[in-house]
């Protein structure tokens, strides 16, 4: 049986079902990025006993591992056979804490966490700065010397190239996705955030050794429809068929319990 690995996002686990179909056996790191990954832990962060209101147990699992920095661990101590990465999480801005980088997503906001001693020094690194193109591109290139030196190198690498949906399918047929927005509620450009992540991919593949490709391109609309709600990254039912039609032939069978477009539930 594979094991699979994804560093990601939503995009890629809803591939599998809630639970069942194989999903029990996922590695799964999201709410992160890529300097992320490899930073030094938050010094004198101290987690709750409990996941703080609203969180949920696996919602505060994944923050943990950014905060912490534990999720490159598992990977190697997991030794997939798989790993998949996909770059739609890298829309968040990152915060600098001392010499640790942490995503700025939802979670940490409404965790309490910023209000610790630990994050009084804090400096916002915006998503689309210079100085976070910069250390992206340095944290790409440690995340490749990673892989190619733990065995990681011996699992079949996957990018699941990623993109925001422009538009959505309605009854009324395809219509703009408008109302795009990230945590403060003022809406973001789109168009820039796939340039961005596509400078990001071309960046990505250069630097790590070969990876297979999952695109799903012309299928990639929004689903008014998803358990999720309507955002530019949950996508149609077909759009995760045709992923899984890529994904077959690379060795990850899908389960017979699949739903496309199914929830996604991070592994703890």
């Amino acid at each position: 049986m594979p094991r699979v690995a994804i560093v990601g996002s939503c995009i890629t686990r809803d591939l599998w079902p809630i639970r069942g179909g194989g999903a029990e056996t996922l590695a799964y790191v999201s709410r992160t990025s890529l300097p992320g990954l490899v930073s030094p832990p938050v010094a004198g962060f101290r987690p709750a006993r409990e996941p703080p209101a609203p969180l949920r147990l696996h919602q505060h699992n994944a923050l943990l591992a950014d905060l912490r920095k534990t999720a490159l661990e598992r990977l190697m101590a997991f030794r997939p056979t798989h790993l998949i990465f996909d770059l739609i999480d890298e829309r968040f801005d990152l915060i600098s804490v001392g010499d640790a980088i942490v995503s700025h997503t939802w979670e940490l906001e409404v965790s309490g966490y910023l209000e610790q001693k630990a994050f009084r020094a804090r400096r916002p690194i915006p998503r689309l700065s210079a100085a976070c193109s910069r250390l992206w591109h340095e944290a790409a290139a440690e995340i490749a010397a990673i892989v190619r030196g733990t065995p990681l190198r011996e699992a079949t690498l996957i990018l699941h190239v990623s993109r925001w949906a422009h538009a959505q399918r309605t009854p009324q047929g395809v219509r703009p996705l408008e109302g795009a927005a990230l945590l403060d509620g003022q809406p973001v450009d789109i168009a820039e955030h796939n340039a961005l992540l596509a400078a990001y991919e071309a960046r990505f593949v250069e630097v790590m050794p070969p990876m297979a490709r999952l695109d799903a391109g012309a299928l990639r609309l929004a689903d008014p429809g998803h358990h999720w709600g309507l955002s530019p990254y949950h996508f149609v039912p077909e759009y995760y068929a045709e992923i899984w039609r890529q994904l077959e032939p690379l060795g990850v069978p899908a389960p017979a319990s699949a739903r496309p477009a199914a929830p996604s539930v991070p592994a703890a």
